[in-house]
């Protein structure tokens, strides 16, 4: 919707500037989209009039003009000018000595030898439009030497609305007028309507037959109209600053009225009705040609306007070529009716073009204004072209009912959080245009014919709400009582979990608990997954009971994109089937680690990752837990390089190489190391202990032994731990050998043993006892020797 500022301020001229009313508008709901000038800034522009043109002596295109600007001191100017529509008696703007236009300044100066004291003016060259053909003409009744800028009204802006489906009310400027009176409280200068009586007592018979889509039809018919009249500068200029151009005055009227009230309105020529009007919907195989010069075949579902042997004109969206007002009509029968919305709704999609008509009838026309459309209408006609009128047919039927709603002031303070008084609420309500009636705390409203938006309680304490002024309602932060839960010391939590792994270079993923039945088959030998009944895709048919499976999908969709090192993790449910269920839910954590084991730098070699690299990962994960690593055989690994992960002798998940026929299968050019383990089991976190520090210093002492091949180092430190002396603070591991010298059954261990207390200085002797003791141990029990 666009519109004049100036034509708004005819009906209300609230003291603000442009830039306010925009904003007031716009903080009411009635978002304001832009605000041009009508015109570049230019001075020294006049009105003046060509008393002679001669042709330019040595320029076949130029002509030499005397013109009268009507200042004393150059009354009679001589201007060269090239427009191919200048003539003797035409009235156009003229820019004087001086006078600064946009991106230049007018001097004098000479053409071709000829003296020019001026500039004959074009609307592109005002800035006014982009598009020129020649110079702009002006009425005849112009007074030569106005200010041209105060003539032609320049000194105004174009307000562009973007407004939503449900104001329909405010796609006319008598619409924006109320909205503006009740937003400032500035005084409304009502649209004076004078009744036309009928001069004449020609009249068309009207047959609605369809009541429910056309409720109301308004027509009636003037004879001697004259077409050849101009429309006057005022009517084109609002037309003009609305996007509509200028036909006939006809024509111009009707849009005019359009968008003044919002209400559409057609002319049909008379000669070319045949017969009473029908308004009836489209019979089969019925066609009409339209005033955009488009063939239309009908459907049942299209309203139309008709005649007694053929259609008119579109209901509602656009009228019929045919039937037009043309440069030889001179007698009209003018239309004014109410349409349902939901008849004309969506035939403009449907026909592939829309219309300022449909645009307004799909969202509602105030049917309260639309006699009285008519009436302004008719007025404007005879003021303008002439004609007698003839009396008003008007066909009604059951419009649609405005119901009375209740408003209620304590709900008003529950919806808005602001105390608003009934007073205040009265005053809105009036600046708004309601009609309502009070009874205690409860205000019984009813909504305006021109308001279809408004149906319940909420709607109209939204109106309220626009005319407070949404940014002067205070904002209330929302309040609570809130206190920490407790957190217990002894958990890890999820994030710390994932935090720690993405400390060490992890990425995490997450992907579909539904699967391909095959990964399931290769990655965990599970030929019973839980199938879905009815899965999204094929490759998603059963619930996984591994993470595997979808990190080597990640690892084949990062190695196709050119990666060549990845390390992923994901934390997920996995669904298995057990004694006590048929779907038991498991979260476990797995990772997956391919390709280098850092990325390429100068410091350190090139390596893969290997085994013992995502062992330390998961040492990492289990700190402080007494972690164990155990021989294992699993479907997804390799072989000899795959163990099972034990806390306190618990089995908790697995780690280990991916199988080389996996390895092959997925078309991986290099080893991955896997391992998933149980959520669960890593949250335990033990908590410090505080022990005394010892101030006199450590004697280590170095053991060497043989043991069989099949002893781990863990049953070692286990049994070396459980029966150490007090004084032992540390043992490790520090050295492994196999070769010449030891068995081929055989491997030799060498430990570190840190020797300390805390109340003294060890002597040698205290020291060997503890060793000794630690000797016998692994003696005893593993049948140890030591190395010589």
């Amino acid at each position: 919707m666009k519109f004049s500022e100036n034509w708004l301020r005819t009906f209300v001229n609230p003291p603000c500037s442009s830039n306010e009313l925009a904003h007031a508008l716009t903080m009411a709901g009635i978002e304001v989209e832009s605000i041009q000038p009508v015109a570049a800034i230019f001075d020294k522009v006049v009105v003046a009039e060509v008393l002679s043109v001669e042709k330019h002596p040595t320029a076949d295109r130029l002509k030499v003009c005397n013109v009268k600007t009507g200042n004393a001191e150059t009354d009679l100017l001589q201007i060269v000018c090239g427009a191919p529509n200048v003539s003797v008696g035409v009235k156009v703007p003229c820019a004087l000595i001086g006078a600064t236009l946009p991106g230049f300044t007018i001097k004098k100066t000479k053409l071709r030898g000829i003296d020019s004291a001026g500039m004959l003016c074009s609307a592109k060259e005002l800035g006014i439009t982009d598009a020129t053909d020649g110079l702009l003409l002006l009425p005849e009744n112009a007074a030569v030497g106005a200010d041209f800028r105060s003539y032609y009204g320049l000194d105004d802006n174009v307000f562009t609305l973007s407004l939503t489906p449900n104001r329909a009310d405010c796609l006319g400027v008598l619409g924006v007028a109320r909205e503006v009176a009740a937003i400032t409280a500035a005084e409304l200068t009502s649209l004076a309507i004078d009744r036309v009586p009928g001069e004449i007592e020609n009249t068309l018979n009207v047959n609605v037959m369809a009541p429910a889509a056309c409720p109301l039809y308004c027509g009636r018919i003037i004879r001697g109209v004259n077409l050849d009249v101009l429309t006057p500068l005022w009517i084109t200029q609002r037309l003009e600053r609305s996007e509509i151009r200028s036909i006939n005055p006809i024509v111009d009227i009707t849009n005019y009225v359009l968008l003044e009230t919002g209400q559409p309105m057609h002319a049909f020529d008379m000669a070319k009705i045949a017969g009473a009007i029908q308004v009836r919907y489209a019979l089969p195989h019925e066609k009409m040609q339209l005033l955009n010069d488009s063939q239309v075949n009908l459907t049942s579902d299209m309203l139309l306007i008709a005649d007694e042997h053929k259609p008119l004109a579109l209901a509602g969206i656009m009228g019929g070529l045919d039937s037009g007002v043309t440069c030889g009509t001179t007698d009209i029968f003018l239309e004014s009716a109410f349409f349902n919305p939901n008849v004309i709704s969506g035939k403009s999609f449907h026909l592939g073009f829309s219309s300022d008509s449909a645009y307004r009838f799909e969202r509602g026309v105030d049917f309260a204004a639309t006699r009285d459309a008519l009436e302004r209408a008719t007025y404007l006609i005879q003021a303008i072209c002439g004609g007698k009128a003839g009396p008003v047919t008007e066909v009604r039927h059951a419009l649609p009912r405005r119901y009375s709603v209740n408003v209620r002031v304590d709900r008003v303070k529950r919806v808005l959080g602001i105390d608003m008084t009934k007073q205040q609420i009265s005053d809105y309500f009036k600046r708004l245009g309601f009609e309502f009636s009070i009874r205690e705390d409860i205000f019984n409203v009813i909504p305006p014919s021109y308001r279809f938006d408004l149906v319940i309680e909420e709607d109209f304490i939204e109106e309220l709400a626009r005319i407070y002024g949404y940014d002067h309602i205070p904002i209330h932060f929302p309040r609570a009582d809130m206190a920490m839960l407790p957190t217990s010391e002894a958990k890890h939590s999820t994030a710390e979990i994932k935090q720690l792994l993405v400390v060490r270079d992890y990425q995490e993923v997450i992907n579909y608990a539904f699967v391909d039945a095959e990964w399931e088959l290769d990655f965990v030998d599970n030929g019973k997954a839980i199938a879905l009944k009815n899965p999204i895709a094929s490759q998603m048919s059963v619930m996984r009971s591994t993470l595997i499976g979808s990190l080597i999908s990640n690892l084949q969709f990062n190695l196709n994109r050119k990666q060549i090192r990845v390390r992923l993790f994901e934390m997920g449910c996995c669904f298995v089937r057990s004694d006590v269920s048929d779907c038991e839910q498991i979260e476990k954590l797995a990772g997956l680690c391919y390709g280098d084991m850092a990325f390429e730098q100068w410091g350190m070699p090139a390596r893969n990752v290997d085994f013992y690299d995502v062992k330390a990962d998961i040492e990492a994960l289990y700190r402080n837990q007494n972690i164990q690593f155990k021989r294992f055989s699993h479907p997804a690994l390799h072989p000899g390089k795959a163990a099972q992960i034990c806390i306190d002798d618990q089995a908790v998940g697995w780690l280990g190489e991916l199988h080389p026929r996996w390895q092959k299968k997925y078309g991986l050019q290099k080893n991955a190391i896997v391992f998933e383990v149980s959520s669960e089991s890593l949250i335990p976190k033990s908590l410090p202990v505080a022990k005394e520090i010892s101030k006199f210093p450590p004697v280590r002492r170095d053991i060497a032994i043989i043991v069989d091949n099949d002893v781990t180092v863990h049953s070692l430190l286990t049994s070396m731990y459980a029966e150490k002396s007090a004084i032992v603070a540390d043992i490790s591991l520090f050295d492994i050998y196999r070769g010449k010298g030891v068995e081929n059954t055989k491997k030799s261990l060498a430990f570190r043993v840190l020797l300390q207390d805390t109340e003294k200085t060890l002597t040698d002797e205290e020291a060997d006892f503890a060793v000794t003791s630690l000797i016998k141990i692994l003696e005893n029990k593993f049948c140890a020797t030591l190395r010589n």
